[in-house]
């Protein structure tokens, strides 16, 4: 009996197309392979790149916050709120930058982050410029105002000295002055004589200057009568008026009712027992100022 499947024509035929079948199929799957590789290859250069640009941006953007810290560190101002804003923005941007962004994610906050901040920054800036500003003018208008106070005390000043020697002149003006001043010695009988074993008085007699300036009314006269060695005679040591501030002792006096007028008087000392030989000076005191002078002389014979 003859065995059928050695003979068989479509057995031998198979046997023969599976190598080839592997050769096909090897290739494709060596083909699928290298394109594999190559995707492969490519893919991770662009994540390489991708990292790269990433690297860059965020570099860049650290950059940009420190320029930022920097810039918060040069605003200065004197408002305390401002202040308090600007330290805070700024420590905002200190722990921005201690962010490790390493996607894409996480840069685009920060780049939002930053955006936000640059225009509270621009905000800041337009806030302490206007601030400078108005400053500045606050601080012309302080030296204008200083300037116009200076100017207004020199003003009050000058016035006031003007002031001051208006009034000294009107004082000094208003001082009652005495004129045609004769100071004589007269013996019991008031006849004049030199003789000092004669001497009864002393006679002093003037004239009260008219002065429409001056207060009318009562006025005390005081009269000094000095001795050749400056001793003032008097007839009491309670003979005390006031001049310059101080008491001085005078020799007589006389109340007369001035009324702007002219007006003659007389004003008498007796004889103390402390006149000696010599050149006697007179002086007249009104209201604290001396208002004439004169001398006459006493002599053995």
């Amino acid at each position: 009996m003859t065995d059928i499947s050695n003979t068989s024509p479509l057995g031998q035929g198979t046997e023969k197309n599976s190598p080839v079948n592997m050769r096909v199929l090897s290739m494709i799957l060596a083909g699928i392979m290298l394109l594999l590789v190559i995707m492969f290859i490519g893919q991770r250069h662009r994540m390489r790149e991708m990292e790269t640009v990433l690297t860059q941006e965020k570099d860049s953007l650290a950059n940009e916050l420190k320029n930022m810290i920097v810039a918060y560190d040069t605003l200065k101002t004197n408002n305390d709120t401002l202040n308090a804003g600007l330290l805070r923005e700024r420590t905002r941007i200190v722990d921005l930058l201690a962010i490790n962004a390493s996607n894409t994610q996480l840069i685009k906050k920060y780049k939002s982050e930053i955006k936000t901040m640059r225009q509270i920054m621009k905000n800041y800036i337009v806030q302490i410029d206007s601030l400078n500003t108005r400053n500045k003018i606050l601080v012309a208008e302080n030296t204008e105002i200083r300037h116009q106070i200076k100017q207004v005390r020199n003003t009050n000043t000058e016035l006031s000295k003007a002031r001051e020697e208006l009034s000294d002149k009107v004082e000094i003006a208003s001082v009652i002055q005495a004129k045609d001043i004769t100071a004589v010695a007269l013996n019991k009988k008031r006849k004049e004589t030199s003789r000092i074993t004669m001497l009864d008085k002393v006679r002093i007699c003037f004239t009260l200057r008219e002065n429409p300036l001056a207060k009318a009314g009562q006025k005390e006269v005081y009269m000094r009568v000095l001795r050749p060695d400056s001793l003032v005679i008097t007839t009491s040591p309670n003979n005390l008026f006031e001049y310059n501030k101080s008491k001085i002792i005078y020799s007589a006096s006389r109340v007369v009712d001035y009324m702007n007028q002219d007006i003659e008087m007389c004003i008498f000392l007796d004889n103390t027992g402390d006149f000696v030989v010599g050149t006697y000076s007179v002086e007249l005191y009104l209201e604290g100022n001396i208002i004439g002078q004169s001398t006459f002389m006493l002599s053995k014979k």
